[in-house]
């Protein structure tokens, strides 16, 4: 599994509608090969900034199966508007995970 994060900054006072934007525009990720699962935090200490935390099977899921369809275009259409500045987009796998502790 690879986790894409996305850091997006966000126009001051347009955070709720960039947040209705990110949920309409959801089902064009949703529909790609390869997807698995995302998620939109916002920031508690920086008003307007957000991580997207995407989920997906494989690199090429993200970079060639959503990046290079017609889906991406649309997406950015959707939420670009709302940046502040460009977004920060790195992808991470896995070195290591440990359950929660017990009792």
């Amino acid at each position: 599994m690879i986790l894409e994060i996305a850091i997006l900054n966000i126009r001051a006072g347009e955070e709720t509608a960039f947040e209705e934007a990110v949920a309409k525009g959801s089902p064009l990720i949703v529909r790609t090969p390869g997807y698995i699962s995302h998620e939109l935090r916002r920031c508690i200490e920086t008003k307007g900034r957000y991580v997207l935390l995407v989920r997906w099977e494989t690199l090429e899921a993200h970079t060639v199966g959503f990046r290079e369809s017609a889906s991406f275009p649309a997406w950015r259409a959707i939420i670009g508007p709302f940046f502040a500045s460009a977004p920060l987009v790195e992808h991470y796998e896995s070195a290591g995970e440990w359950p929660a502790p017990q009792g």
